[in-house]
């Protein structure tokens, strides 16, 4: 079953033409986003569990767990105010033809993404989400997210790329047994 539209924000009538066109727009790089997250997020996943695993980083996420909801917004759009435009930048560099050093921009701005915003976030993860709007922002990128996924794995792209992966399983498993 794929998931239908998003639901609008509770207490808004249907936006005027150039809103909806802006909203169009936006989720096509929110989209063009989300999918290079996934892309990147196995070449940090292992870096991360072990980032999360140390004792200080425990330590900061049960005090930012106690902070009211104010203070750990404020805390996670510090470096969210740097990471996120910084992705950009480094997708323009690139587009330029600047590969190294897009690509330099491109892995450290994911790098203090993965590292620092998703660990505040998670700590502070209950306080964030009593904030309405956030709450209803990250319902909707929820959605948005899973809806892109879905499409993203029925292609015939996708189940290229896996069987693709399972063959060199397949072949790394047999050279080292």
């Amino acid at each position: 079953m794929e998931p239908g539209p998003p639901a609008p924000m509770p207490g808004l009538r249907q936006a005027p033409l150039p809103l909806r066109a802006l909203r169009a727009v936006v989720e096509i790089v929110l989209a063009a986003l989300i999918l290079l997250d996934e892309l990147a997020r196995p070449l940090y996943r292992p870096l991360a569990r072990w980032i999360a695993s140390l004792r200080l980083v425990a330590r900061m996420e049960a005090a930012i767990a106690r902070m009211p909801r104010l203070a750990v917004l404020l805390l996670l759009a510090l470096p969210l105010a740097v990471a996120e435009p910084l992705k950009l930048v480094g997708l323009v560099l690139v587009g330029r033809g600047q590969f190294v050093l897009g690509g330099i921009v491109l892995a450290l701005a994911y790098l203090a993404s993965f590292l620092i915003v998703e660990r505040i976030y998670y700590a502070g993860r209950s306080q964030l989400l009593s904030y309405g709007w956030l709450a209803w922002a990250m319902g909707h990128l929820t959605r948005l997210r899973a809806a892109l996924l879905d499409w993203v794995k029925a292609s015939a792209a996708w189940r290229f790329m896996q069987a693709r992966r399972e063959a060199v399983r397949h072949w790394w498993r047999g050279l080292r047994g």
